[in-house]
C-alpha cells in the first residue's frame, strides 16, 4: 500500500514537473517573440546599429537588460532570427502559389509571377519587416545573406526561372540586369508604402489604395517585359551573360 502510495506520489510529481517546464518554454517563448517583435520596430526606425540591447530589452518591458543575450545570445544572432523569420515566411507563400500554378500549367505570363513575388510581401504579419530588410540590407548586405539559409530562399529562384522563360526577347545578360532593377524597385516602392503606412497620425491615400497597388504590379510588368532599346555596342557590353542573376537577393526582393 505504501509502496503504491510512493508510486502515485512520484507519478503526480512527474506530472507537476513536466507541466511545469511546458509552462516556462511558454512564457521563454512568448518573451522571446516579444524581444523580436519590439526589436524588428527599433531596427526599421533606426537601423540595428541604432539600437541597442538595452533599449530593445526596456522596450519589450524586460527588467533583465540582458534578455537579449539571455533568448537569443547575442544581438547579431537576434537580428538572423529576425531576416529568417521573413524569409521563411515569404519561401513558403511564394513556393505554395507556384506549385498550384505549375500544376495548370503556369505561369503563363510576366503578371502572374509579379503576383507572386509581391503578394506575399503585402500579406506579412509584422508591418516593419520590409523596411527593416531595405536599411539592413544598405547597412549589413553580407550578414543579411549569410543569415538566409539557402532552402528558405528557393522561392525567388523559381520566379526567376519563369521569367526569364516569359522573356525571350530578352538576352540573359538584360533579363539579369531587369531581375536586378526588379528587385530594387520592389523593396523601394514596398518599403516606401509600408513607412507610409505605419505612420498613423495622418492619412495616406495614395499608400492605402488598391488602384496604387495594381498600378504598382502594371509597372513592374511594364519594367520586365519593355524591348531594350540599346546600340549594338551598348548590347554587347552588357553581353550574353550566365543563366544565373548576378547576385543573391534579398528575401523580398
Amino acid at each position: 500500500m505504501h509502496l503504491t502510495n510512493a508510486l502515485g506520489n512520484e507519478k503526480n510529481a512527474h506530472m507537476v514537473r513536466l507541466q511545469l517546464a511546458k509552462a516556462d518554454d511558454v512564457t521563454r517563448s512568448a518573451a522571446a517573440e516579444q524581444l523580436k517583435k519590439v526589436a524588428l520596430r527599433l531596427f526599421a526606425e533606426r537601423g540595428v546599429d541604432g539600437v541597442t540591447v538595452r533599449e530593445i530589452a526596456a522596450a519589450a518591458g524586460q527588467k533583465n537588460h540582458g534578455a537579449v543575450g539571455y533568448y537569443f545570445g547575442s544581438k547579431e544572432a537576434l537580428v538572423r532570427a529576425i531576416v529568417m523569420d521573413g524569409a521563411v515566411a515569404l519561401d513558403r507563400e511564394r513556393n505554395a502559389a507556384l506549385d498550384s500554378l505549375e500544376r495548370q500549367g503556369g505561369p503563363r505570363t510576366i503578371r502572374e509571377v509579379v503576383d507572386i513575388l509581391v503578394r506575399p510581401v503585402l500579406g506579412l504579419p509584422d508591418e516593419h519587416y520590409v523596411q527593416f530588410i531595405v536599411i539592413f540590407a544598405m547597412t549589413h548586405r553580407d550578414m543579411m545573406l549569410d543569415a538566409i539559409d539557402p532552402a528558405w530562399n528557393i522561392a525567388y529562384g523559381r520566379c526567376l526561372d519563369h521569367l526569364r522563360r516569359l522573356m525571350p526577347r530578352l538576352s540573359p545578360g538584360l533579363q539579369n540586369q531587369r531581375f536586378v532593377f526588379m528587385g530594387a524597385y520592389i523593396s523601394a516602392v514596398l518599403s516606401a508604402r509600408q513607412r507610409a503606412l505605419v505612420d498613423h497620425s495622418r492619412a495616406h491615400p495614395m499608400w492605402g489604395s488598391e488602384s496604387s497597388l495594381e498600378h504598382f504590379m502594371q509597372s513592374l510588368v511594364a519594367l520586365l517585359d519593355a524591348p531594350a532599346d540599346l546600340p549594338q555596342e551598348m548590347l554587347e557590353g552588357i553581353g550574353g551573360g550566365a543563366g544565373a542573376i548576378p547576385e543573391q537577393p534579398g528575401p523580398v526582393g
